[in-house]
């Protein structure tokens, strides 16, 4: 399974459909992925493994959301006041 997603990431070329977002706006698609992304480097670092399997979500909210956002998000984490849950 870890060679599937090494070959997907290696082979990313942008995001896919997602049927959880059908709509052209992909906003809620780019604020989940982010947040799956923390999510998941979270889990992984409390369990000591790899955070090599998370990259498929950074991946896809890199290629959606737009530069600034990102930015903004980073910025709020460090200050401690980002409004999502991670």
């Amino acid at each position: 399974m870890a060679e599937d997603i090494e070959t997907k990431i290696k082979n990313y070329k942008t995001a896919p459909f997602d049927s959880h977002f059908p709509n052209q706006n992909q906003t809620r698609n780019c604020w989940q992925n982010y947040l799956d992304f923390h999510h998941c480097q979270k889990a992984m670092t409390a369990k000591g493994g790899a955070i090599s399997v998370c990259e498929w979500y950074q991946c896809v909210y890199q290629s959606l959301c737009p530069t600034s956002w990102v930015i903004d998000w980073d910025d709020q984490q460090a200050e401690s006041t980002f409004p999502g849950k991670i």
